[in-house]
């Protein structure tokens, strides 16, 4: 009886140890996202984070008939990205990005954690876009 209790002990350790690893450190989603960049903050109770919102271009419906902007709210963990985007308030910035399952109270509030800054540009536009229409 004590064997039959240590293999169902350690086997549901391991699977607590591998869903632990899927819903928190699994990367669901990599990508790069663009836009102007909003907000760039430090806050917590416990853990300081920075906490971010980039607004893109275009609109999303949540609901049928409303409208809203398509924002991108998203967490960093590294000092130099921070730096990086804390003088970038108001620039359109290009940003990679991991998604992850769930977030981690140390890591930010949001399951998107920006890990590199591609570009900042002050003029609100990529190099080599240009105005539809163009005549």
């Amino acid at each position: 009886m004590k064997k039959f209790a240590w293999i169902l002990g350690i086997s549901a350790l391991v699977i607590f140890l591998i869903f632990f690893w899927w819903k928190f450190y699994f990367v669901f989603g990599e990508g790069v996202k663009a836009g102007s960049l909003n907000y760039f903050v430090k806050k917590g109770v416990i853990f300081k984070t920075y906490e971010g919102r980039v607004v893109q271009e275009g609109f999303q419906s949540p609901t049928a008939g409303g409208l809203q902007s398509n924002e991108f709210r998203f967490s960093v963990e590294n000092e130099e990205v921070a730096e990086k985007l804390e003088r970038a308030s108001g620039k359109f910035v290009e940003l990679r990005y991991k998604e992850f399952n769930g977030m981690l109270p140390w890591r930010g509030t949001s399951n998107f954690v920006v890990t590199e800054v591609l570009t900042i540009d002050d003029s609100g536009k990529t190099e080599g876009s240009a105005l539809p229409y163009d005549q």
